[in-house]
């Protein structure tokens, strides 16, 4: 089988190791309200359309209570707008600084292409967002084939399977068994999989493992296994066909599926 496409999440995946940008700008945001949010709580989202990564973190019963105590009141779709608005705000003041391409991703984009397969990508960025990220990861060296955000796609971004449709429509990839879809969130792997493509998460440098490289590289051997294996274990329950520990592995992946 000869693989046509590969489509790329964005942050966590091909810049930004770590996916720090969003999870920086979402902390501030929800502190701003009166609510302390965990590293977990923040990232369990990660990934989904930025509005509804809002929405689903005020759901979360712990924060839920917190906004009760906080605001005096139930939240409503307004604040979540409300919110959004702001978040957005903080973010696109930080997103130049958060796309360094993450190690492997040059030289295995190049290998892809010296092979015929086109580049595609998704994001939980908006349009707007990603009109700074585009053009700085390019002057990084990277610059996919095509890209597209929730808004493209009436906003039903993941874990919606129709960014990935979008890119197969504009790469004229003609089969979705001929494809496959990289990613870094559990988010990612739903979409990947509700679209019916090959999909495939990655370990090291993700926004599941939410560690700088400082960070990673400081852990015991002991430490990484078991956080590889709990990883290896979240995205699989998800739906993962396959999970890798870094972009560096993707090759060879495509090799064994010929």
């Amino acid at each position: 089988m000869k693989i046509e496409g590969v489509i790329f999440d964005w942050a966590g995946t091909t810049v930004d190791y770590g996916c720090f940008a969003p999870v920086k700008a979402f902390m501030e945001i929800f502190r701003e309200y009166g609510m302390e949010p965990t590293m977990d709580e923040t990232r369990k989202p990660m990934g989904m359309l930025k509005w509804d990564h809002i929405k689903t973190m005020l759901s979360m019963p712990r924060l839920h209570e917190e906004w009760k105590a906080a605001q005096g009141r139930d939240w409503t779709d307004q604040d979540v707008d409300a919110m959004h608005d702001k978040f957005a705000e903080k973010l696109m003041g930080i997103l130049h600084e958060y796309a360094e391409v993450k190690p492997g991703v040059l030289e295995t984009v190049s290998e892809l292409r010296n092979r015929g397969i086109k580049i595609g990508s998704t994001t939980g960025y908006t349009d707007a967002m990603m009109n700074i990220v585009v053009p700085k990861a390019a002057e990084n060296g990277y610059s996919p084939d095509f890209w597209v955000s929730p808004n493209s796609v009436g906003n039903m971004g993941r874990p919606y399977p129709y960014m990935i449709f979008e890119n197969m429509k504009a790469l004229k990839l003609s089969d979705v068994h001929k494809v496959i879809k990289v990613g870094d969130t559990i988010s990612d792997i739903k979409e990947g999989v509700n679209a019916g493509v090959i999909t495939v998460g990655i370990l090291e440098g993700s926004s599941e493992m939410g560690l700088t490289e400082e960070e990673y590289a400081a852990l015991s051997a002991d430490e990484k296994q078991a956080l590889l294996d709990k990883m290896t274990r979240e995205y699989k329950e998800a739906g993962a066909d396959y999970v890798l520990l870094n972009m560096g592995e993707l090759v060879g992946l495509i090799d064994s599926l010929a």
